[in-house]
């Protein structure tokens, strides 16, 4: 990741069911978002929530001139209005997720013997479509035994690149965690997850944001 960029965090909080769905609904809106001001988003890790669909976590790294005024512009409480997708008869109607600015480490944290570098074909739909060209990037950090796998770009060093971000962090979140694998830094930004004077409103089953 270069100074253009950085990391945003969408957590819900510890908060219910609810909040995940919540999370799982932003995380494309921001993708778009990002998207449409010149950005690019990828996935750098993701925790599942308590259901299906649902998401405790996203982790996001954006890159892009005008990544600042984009984090600034997003980072804070969000905030949905609607009834529960899984409990309607609940009479909660506001529910609270955050999105959190992080920086990504400064430098790539291994040494180049330390990491086993693989290609691999890309997965494809089938038929004409099939990438036939090795474009995808299994690392392995062989000290940890982290492995993380890009195949997503069509070119071999996209994919790479888009390895390293996944596990750069993977290995910072390690480096912060204790014994139970509680993502401690991480964890605090659930923490400060603030219920009230929402960034950005979002209403009703179709997640629209609210002018």
């Amino acid at each position: 990741m270069n100074a253009a960029g950085g990391w945003l965090q969408l957590s819900s909080g510890r908060g219910p069911a609810e909040c995940g769905w919540v999370i799982a609904q932003l995380l494309p809106k921001l993708v778009a978002a990002a998207t449409a001001a010149g950005l690019t988003a990828k996935l750098l890790d993701s925790s599942p929530g308590p259901l299906p669909g649902t998401l405790a976590s996203a982790l996001l790294a954006v890159d892009g001139e005008g990544f600042e005024p984009f984090a600034r512009d997003w980072t804070g409480s969000v905030q949905w209005i609607g009834a529960s997708p899984f409990r309607p008869a609940h009479r909660r109607r506001n529910w609270f997720v955050a999105i959190d600015r992080l920086d990504p480490p400064a430098e790539l944290p291994w040494r180049a013997d330390d990491v086993r570098v693989e290609t691999l074909r890309a997965g494809g739909p089938g038929g004409q479509h099939v990438n036939r060209t090795d474009s995808a990037v299994r690392l392995t950090h062989r000290p940890s035994g982290l492995q993380v796998l890009a195949r997503e770009e069509r070119s071999q060093h996209q994919n790479r690149r888009l390895a390293e971000q996944r596990l750069a962090a993977r290995l910072a979140a390690l480096a912060r965690t204790d014994r139970s694998d509680t993502d401690a830094e991480r964890w605090r930004c659930h923490d400060r997850l603030i219920r009230g004077n929402a960034r950005r409103v979002f209403v009703g089953p179709g997640f629209d944001e609210r002018g």
